[in-house]
């Protein structure tokens, strides 16, 4: 139970982490709409969390390829929901 509640902690902290740098970042940002600014925050984030995750994965470990671009697919779309969804709802 204790480690169910920790998780769920963690992933808000993570999501207004997330939220705290896209407003840092807003007007460094590609784009001129907030949408994107957002998509764009998306395609950053998912290269440094995402991407560079999967190339050392690739490097250190004998994973297979499928699971690899499985995990770059799916991790694209979800920065890209989150990206998204910053750059309707948030504003500096």
């Amino acid at each position: 139970m204790f480690q169910l509640e920790f998780g769920i902690v963690i992933d808000l902290v993570y999501g207004f982490v997330m939220a705290g740098v896209f407003l840092l970042l807003y007007r460094s940002l590609l784009g001129e709409t907030g949408l994107l600014k957002g998509i764009s925050f998306a395609f950053l984030i998912w290269f440094f969390r995402v991407a560079m995750s999967v190339i050392s994965g690739w490097m250190m470990f004998n994973v297979p390829i499928g699971a690899l671009l499985y995990t770059l697919i799916t991790g694209l779309g979800e920065m890209l929901i989150l990206g998204i969804l910053y750059g309707l709802t948030l504003k500096p």
